[in-house]
């Protein structure tokens, strides 16, 4: 008896915890196995999900914005979480304290897919482009694949839609491991590791904790890609079971960047010319070198991954060019939720810039971000973290503070010089002021065409 034929005998309601995309899809893909639902999110803005749920589903949904009805999930036949529902909110504590059963929204997506093979993403950094290159080095290779999961389409969408996949490309958040209680890759990749979400977890060791769980179910027959230039990762995939393939852009590896030819480099064969993959920085030579080895370990041939490297095109709000203005380069990285990712932006730039940093503090200090910004001009902050910004990075470049978003993008077009760049890469969360990072990098975008 799979989940769904189990809760469904059970009776009852199955809860979904947070709405949005993965809430409504959860609940949809519920429905669809008649289970009743009660679906929730703390936020009111949800609003028009909980009226879209009750128009669709007249019977069978409950549905409410601006509160968790706790004793109603304590007495669920289970509790389905939304991937930005941290471990110890409280709908996940009251489940837990009543011994409610507790899964991602991921899993029932796999759960409904079961028998799709599947290469799952996870780490701190690059998981959204691996995500990304994975889709299009399948699709490059004859195969009919979706990109699901943390990426953007919720995997139980995934499973709604009516033509299955032959290959899923998964991105999965340290959140959703850590309720996937049943997952079986064809193939892991972990990209890196490195501190994030230090305001939602105890402390490092609990965040690698959950992203650990990529090797809970490792056996002799899995296959895992991992990072050989990260001494956590190495640390974290030692011992575990199955084949490992290391990628690397220091050293060689199974797949690594060899500088002297400039080339990438599957073994001992060059896969494709730098100049020919046409991201930005050495990270994503990494992210390429890992969706390569993942994809070829499934018998896609070299030659068609590297057609598949060289058509692929920056994603949206990771180090994206928007415009040329003024002789002045402005670049989205609104994806840069972290402070190791704006560290790996600062790596990739070779122009001076003016760097925009600000939104909702996550715990991390922005001092670690001093060795890259010999090529700052200047930092504009901006938003809830301005203060802490500028007592960390006051002394090591100069700090100018902006009164909003739309404030910071103007300043630092100001201080921009000709040839050189205005780098939005927040090194923080968006919902001091936006729903979420996309919206944040589609304002910076309008603003920069309003110059």
């Amino acid at each position: 008896m799979n989940r769904f034929e189990r809760w469904a005998s059970a009776g009852g309601e199955v809860a979904v915890a947070g709405l949005g995309r993965s809430g409504v899809a959860a609940t949809r893909l519920l429905r669809a196995h008649g289970i009743a639902v009660y679906a929730s999110d703390v936020s009111s803005r949800r609003e028009p999900d909980v009226a879209q749920l009750q128009q669709e589903f007249p019977y069978g949904v409950t549905a409410e914005a601006g509160s968790h009805d706790l004793e109603r999930i304590a007495r669920s036949v289970a509790l389905v979480v939304s991937p930005g529902i941290p471990p110890d909110a409280a709908p996940i504590r009251a489940a837990r304290e009543a011994g409610v059963e507790v899964v991602a929204e991921a899993q029932l997506g796999l759960d409904e897919l079961e028998g799709v093979p599947f290469i799952a993403v996870t780490g701190t950094n690059g998981k959204t482009t691996t995500t990304a290159l994975v889709e299009q080095l399948l699709w490059a290779g004859d195969r009919r694949a979706m990109a699901a999961g943390n990426i953007g389409t919720p995997l139980s969408a995934a499973a709604l839609e009516s033509g299955r996949q032959d290959w899923l490309a998964v991105e999965l958040s340290s959140f959703q491991l850590h309720d996937l209680p049943d997952l079986h890759p064809t193939v892991g990749v972990l990209t890196n590791l490195a501190p994030d979400h230090l305001d939602r977890y105890a402390d490092l060791e609990e965040y690698y904790a959950d992203k650990a769980l990529l090797f809970a179910s490792a056996s002799s027959g899995s296959i895992w890609v991992s990072n050989l230039d990260d001494p956590d990762s190495r640390a974290m995939v030692e011992g575990v079971a199955g084949r490992h393939l290391a990628f690397s852009t220091m050293v060689r590896a199974d797949g690594w960047f060899d500088r002297a030819s400039d080339h990438l480099m599957i073994g001992n064969q060059p896969l494709i010319a730098r100049s020919e993959f046409h991201l930005l920085g050495d990270h994503n030579v990494a992210n390429a070198l890992a969706a390569a080895l993942a994809v070829h370990a499934t018998g896609v041939p070299l030659e068609t991954i590297a057609r598949g490297l060289e058509s692929f095109m920056a994603l949206d709000h990771r180090m994206e060019p928007v415009a040329t203005v003024g002789d002045v380069l402005y670049l989205n990285d609104s994806k840069a939720t972290n402070v190791a990712s704006t560290r790996v932006a600062l790596a990739a730039m070779d122009r001076p810039f003016v760097l925009m940093l600000g939104g909702r503090h996550k715990g991390e200090p922005y001092s670690a971000l001093a060795d890259g910004l010999a090529g700052a001009v200047a930092v504009v902050a901006y938003g809830e973290s301005a203060p802490i910004i500028d007592h960390d990075l006051h002394e090591v470049v100069r700090l100018e503070r902006a009164d909003g978003f739309e404030d910071a993008v103007r300043l630092a077009a100001s201080l921009a010089p000709a040839g050189g760049a205005v780098l939005l890469s927040p090194a923080c969360s968006s919902y001091d002021q936006f729903d979420n990072y996309e919206q944040r990098g589609a304002t910076f975008r309008q603003i920069v065409r309003s110059l």
